[in-house]
Order: C-alpha cells, then structure tokens, then sequence
C-alpha cells in the first residue's frame, strides 16, 4: 500500500492509497523520496490536457530503489536514483538516431494483457499512470530506461528538480540549442525551467544572458542564477530594450511559459540566423510561426521537449555540476512541503509568484 495523490477529476487532487504491482522482467519498484511540483501537472489537474482518470501525476521525483525485476541491469536496490519521464525503449528510428526524448516509449508501458502497475487498495480498479511515472506517491513502479542512478551524495529533494525542471531548462542550453561561449541569449519565463535556463546559459560561457518576467521576484531570481540584464517581459518596449543590450538581437531565444504572447515575444527577440526554441506547454489550439522577412534572415523556430536529453548520461553530470557548485538548484527551490499540502502547493503555481514547490515524503 502506498498514499498518493490521485486526480479523481478535473480541478484538484485527493490523497489516496493504491496498489503498486510487482515489478516485471524490466521494472523498477522506488520509494519516492521527493517530487517537484510542475506546471506540466498541472495543465493536467486543470483539464487543459486530456488524460484517463482516476490517474496520479507528478514526473519530477528522485527516490531509492526498493527492488528490481529479473532482467534489470541498470539500478539495483539500495541505489539512489532520479527519474525522467522520457522513458525511452532503446531500438526505435528516434532511440538509435540519438533523439531519445522523442521515443514514445511504446515498449517502457505494459500493454492491456498485463496487469496494471497501479491499482485502488484492494487491487480492483486501476488507477492511470501518468508520463509513465505517477511520482506524487510514496513509491513508483516504472521501467529500468525512466530512472538513472545518480551520486549517493546528492541531496534528493534538490536531485527531484533536476528529473524535468532542470533536464528540460539547461538541456535546451546544452542538447537543443548547444549554446556557444559568448552568444547572447534570452529566456522568457523565469518559472523552474526558465531559471534552470538561464543557471545553464551561465554555465556554457553565454556573454548575455537576458531573463524577461513580468515579477519582479523571479526577475531577482534569474540575477542571482546568472542573469547578466532582466526585463519586464510585459514592457512595452521588451523587444527594443534587448535589441539596445544585445546590438541586433540574440543568437537564442528560449520560451519558457507556455504562452502565445511569450512564444511570438521569442521570435521578436531573434538577430539573423538566430534560433527560438519554444519549451512551455501551450494552449493546443496554439500556433507560432515565422513571418517571409524572418525567413529570409535565416531565423529558425524549433521545439524542444525536455531539453531533447539524454538523460542517462545528463542527469548524472547535472548532479556533478550541483556537487561542484556549477549548478544552483537551492535558489531554484522555494519550499517543501508533506503530500498532504499539495493542492495548496498548487494554488501557489497558479498565482506564479514562487519558484519550484517539492513534495517530500518522510
């Protein structure tokens, strides 16, 4: 038996308790130790993205192995581990061409023959797992490619925010945009991605880093991660306050809300040849698109989940980067809380005015 939080219906989660099955030939069974809180779940929770329910979110956790199924070779018991929700199969086109976060991951999930990982106490009604992972629960059952053992040094509940917030933030930096010493580059939204955004731009020698926001808060947040110039994303004049820093615009424009106006704000920010990579999850009737003249400048408009990690090799350099004092993940996090105050932890997100929120679990 093990508690969560479970998404009955649209609106709000209601702790719980559920059954977790055994693990299979190539299942991981995890005690969850911490779990940040992301807006991705919440899109969920508030029905902007449709899911099978009841279903228990959460995908930003990092926990210990409790025990492994017989053909596991990656983690075993005792092993400290975090976990991605980009779980990958190993031997699809995307998998063997490097693209690992665009693997749908077909084979990670058991199929409707098989009994389900997660169930109602009493094991009669199935509960949905969600991204694969289903992390606000006191224990996880997922497949050995979702998780990846990290350093036992490594503090869980700064290792949970590095699972999506940071994987996706400064892997956009390192992976999709492979950001070059001295390129100038913007980052609009200074939520948990955006911070770990412009933590990473910091840290691959960008000569500008340009965190746009429209609070002042989590504008004193990005200065403090590495922030070279803030802005006022909601400033009338966002777009030529970066052109008189930058000159002509930057090499890198990184959209980290989820918003049309901040997505179309990216493609504004852009010099010639430059790049937006679009990260937030927005409103699916959303498009964003490049105008004749931005073509003929050689702009480029790109997506990028989560960062397009490889996460098995990532996430342990990004735990390097913390214990080396690269990687600021304290500023990151705002508070911790038991799993009993989730929802509250959530209503907090939804006013935006606070950084990342991590459940831990005693």
């Amino acid at each position: 038996m093990a508690k969560a939080a479970i998404l009955e219906q649209v609106g709000s989660l209601t702790i719980g308790e559920v059954e977790l099955a055994d693990p299979l030939p190539h299942e991981v069974l995890i005690d969850t130790r911490a779990c940040g809180l992301c807006h991705s779940d919440l899109h969920f929770i508030d029905g902007a993205y449709p899911h099978a329910l009841p279903a228990i979110p959460g995908h930003e956790a990092a926990g210990v192995v409790r025990a492994v199924g017989s053909e596991v070779r990656t983690v075993k018991p005792g092993d400290h581990v975090v976990s991605c929700l980009s779980a990958f199969c190993g031997h699809c086109e995307f998998c063997v061409t490097g693209r690992m976060a665009l693997c749908m991951g077909q084979h990670t999930r058991r199929d409707q023959t098989q009994q389900p990982r997660i169930t109602r106490a009493g094991g009669e009604e199935m509960v949905a797992q969600m991204l694969n992972l289903s992390a606000f629960a006191e224990q996880m059952l997922i497949h050995e490619h979702a998780c990846v053992a990290i350093d036992k040094d490594m503090p869980l509940d700064r290792a949970a925010v590095i699972g999506c917030a940071v994987t996706t933030g400064a892997g956009t930096i390192f992976n999709a945009c492979s950001v070059v010493p001295g390129e100038a580059v913007a980052i609009v939204g200074c939520g948990g991605v955006g911070l770990a955004a412009v933590n990473a731009a910091k840290i691959a020698g960008a000569g500008k880093v340009i965190a746009l926001d429209p609070l002042p808060e989590k504008r004193k947040l990005a200065e403090v991660l590495g922030a070279t110039d803030t802005i006022d994303a909601m400033a009338e004049d966002a777009v030529e306050q970066v052109m008189t820093i930058t000159g002509s615009g930057v090499h890198h424009a990184i959209e980290a809300v989820g918003r049309q106006a901040s997505a179309d704000l990216c493609v504004k920010l852009l010099r010639r040849g430059g790049t937006a990579t679009i990260l937030g999850m927005m409103p699916l009737d959303c498009k964003v698109g490049l105008g004749a003249m931005d073509l003929l400048s050689g702009k480029k408009l790109q997506g990028a989940i989560m960062g397009m990690n490889h996460f098995p090799v990532d996430l342990p350099r990004l735990v390097d980067f913390y214990l080396r004092g690269l990687l600021d993940l304290d500023t990151i996090i705002a508070e911790r809380i038991p799993l009993e105050e989730i929802n509250a932890g959530f209503d907090k997100m939804r006013e935006g005015h606070s950084a990342r929120s991590v459940v831990v679990f005693d």
